[in-house]
């Protein structure tokens, strides 16, 4: 069964929303197919994102997103692929590792220097998909610092 990797249009919120709802449910969020579809559907108009779609026998089988980014080091363009997701019945069937090449294809196509992406240290299934994919683990760390939303810092 071939894997076909194309970029959403407002055509495919529905569907998408389905996948990204499962998306944020695997990562213990709670679903809401609603608030998934309005999120898509803000990034798409805004130009905020690109999602990328994979069709596997004319349904939608995975999906990654990016989101452009600057480097003011190499004066720049660059990608963070910040999603990427395949359906429980397309795993292991090389969905992921299509998403993960149209990713890299489409931000050269950009004029990108690069793409990164950040998975946990305990997730070697993905480690090792990025690792064969050509992917580099890079020797830096990232640090992040969270806010809650309607929040004031002291």
């Amino acid at each position: 069964m071939d894997t076909t990797i194309r970029r959403a249009t407002p055509d495919d919120l529905d569907a998408a929303a389905a996948l990204f709802d499962a998306y944020r449910r695997f990562y213990a969020q709670e679903g809401d197919l609603q608030r998934a579809r309005d999120f898509l559907q803000e990034r798409m108009q805004r130009g905020e994102s690109v999602l990328l779609l994979a069709e596997r026998d004319g349904r939608l089988a995975g999906f990654t997103q990016l989101y452009p980014m600057f480097s003011s080091v190499r004066t720049a363009r660059t990608w963070i692929l910040n999603d990427l997701y395949v359906d429980a019945s397309a795993r292991r069937s090389g969905v992921a590792r299509a998403l993960l090449d149209a990713a890299a294809q489409f931000a050269r196509a950009q004029g990108a220097v690069g793409i990164s992406l950040e998975t946990t240290r305990d997730n070697a299934p993905a480690r090792a998909l990025y690792r064969a994919a050509g992917w580099n683990e890079d020797e830096t760390q990232w640090y992040s610092l969270a806010f809650t939303p309607g929040t004031a810092t002291p």
